[in-house]
């Protein structure tokens, strides 16, 4: 099953429950039927090929991008692509299951419900190694959060969903030289952006993309990582994490990502988001101009915090200067991972239950995603959520309301 070459089946394939889901695919619990994977749980992605369908082209890709970037993985805090699956109605793949749920579910399990600093610090460590990991490869996550970090058997953290994620190019050498201006088209794009801003498109929280990357050119002078690449223009995230430099639609490289760390961190000490509003564009105008509030003594994680929390990207803090911050003064970057002990450790296991068949699933992946049993209604919008609007309940394979905390859109 290396590089996901092995091709999945509902034959050699059981489906347990459904786990999640987001705004294109739905995310199951299953596990190989036959052979030396027997035991090996599985998170099956699956997308319902008539929604995508109805859907732009960007989503088409997006499905196929995220196959390809999964293979490229080479990291112990990534996922590896364990297979895939097609029928006549479903595309899918499979990745490593993560025992320990997401952070978000972990921090609402504290009794305060945030983290202690040392805990926070782990976690801090591990995110800047994957980010720095994945910068390397070129690739701009664009949706970091909670729900996005999974936390492994072993208390390792996992990262997965990379539908949103971009490959950006290398600058030209006549960009890197700073003799290039931003396109007339490109300053069209941005205007209209800002005109779009107040009725973006957004689902389940998240900020799907409008397709509309360019490359922008910039004067500024030359800052490593996020200088030696051309920037996206695309309008995607979640929005309590979004970095500002997204929502003006400037421009935007891997400084999006640092951004997102710092909201994470301030969401791990503090409990809540750092620029939640009412609503979105209330949200939106606190990231833009509202100082996050850093209360309590001055300490590193707040200094870090706060520098990555600067709204000009120009003049944020950089993985070269996060390694070298106090707050992580005394880490052996080299061998953390290896010397590192995990502050949780999942003591769940998993129940083997009764598998799905096939038309379970399929028809399963039609009531969630359309009006009714026909596959070719429209998409229908899924109404059912808790009080912080990020969760929806699923009991077994029936999209009826239960308590199952475990159950995230994402």
């Amino acid at each position: 099953m290396d590089n996901g070459s092995n091709t999945l089946d509902f034959c050699n394939l059981k489906v347990v429950s459904a786990l999640g889901r987001g705004a294109k695919g739905l995310v199951f619990l299953a596990k190989i039927n036959e052979g030396q994977n027997e035991k090996q749980w599985l998170a099956l992605k699956v997308v319902s090929k008539a929604f995508v369908r109805m859907r732009n082209s960007s989503h088409c890709k997006r499905v196929s991008f995220e196959q390809q970037i999964l293979r490229r993985f080479n990291h112990p805090l990534l996922p590896q692509l364990r297979g895939v699956l097609e029928t006549e109605e479903l595309l899918g793949f499979a990745i490593d299951y993560c025992h320990g749920g997401n952070l978000h579910s972990l921090r609402r399990k504290q009794s305060e419900k945030t983290f202690p600093v040392d805990a926070i610090r782990f976690y801090a460590v591990e995110l800047v190694l994957v980010l720095d990991y994945l910068h390397s490869l070129g690739v701009v996550y664009r949706d970091l959060k909670p729900e996005n970090i999974l936390i492994q058997e072993t208390g390792h953290i996992m990262l997965v969903d990379f539908d949103l994620s971009k490959k950006l190019n290398p600058k030209s050498p006549q960009l890197l030289s700073g003799i290039s201006s931003p396109s007339s088209d490109s300053a069209l794009l941005v205007d209209r952006r800002k005109r779009l801003l107040p009725g973006c498109y957004c689902c389940h929280s998240g900020i799907m993309p409008l397709d509309s990357d360019s490359q922008l050119g910039t004067n500024s002078p030359a800052r490593s990582e996020s200088d030696s690449v051309e920037k996206s223009n695309s309008f995607v995230g979640t929005e309590d994490y979004v970095a500002p430099e997204i929502i003006t639609g400037e421009g935007h490289n891997f400084g999006v990502d640092w951004w997102s760390l710092g909201v994470v961190l301030y969401e791990m000490l503090y409990g809540m988001t750092p620029f939640k509003g009412v609503n979105r564009k209330e949200t939106f105008q606190r990231i833009l101009m509202k100082q996050p509030d850093l209360s309590g003594e001055n300490t590193p994680l707040r200094d870090l915090i706060k520098k990555l929390l600067e709204k000009h990207p120009d003049r944020r803090i950089e993985v070269h200067e996060i390694k070298c911050h106090d707050f992580f003064k005394g880490v052996n970057w080299n061998s953390v991972l290896q010397i590192a002990r995990p502050p949780y450790i999942p003591q769940n296991d998993v129940e083997d239950k009764a598998g799905f068949s096939r038309k379970d699933v399929e028809s399963f992946v039609r009531k969630i995603f359309f009006k009714n049993d026909n596959k070719e209604e429209k998409p229908k919008e899924n109404k059912v959520y808790n009080k912080n609007q990020n969760t929806v309940w699923v009991d077994k394979l029936t999209d009826n309301p239960t308590q199952n905390e475990d159950f995230l859109m994402f």
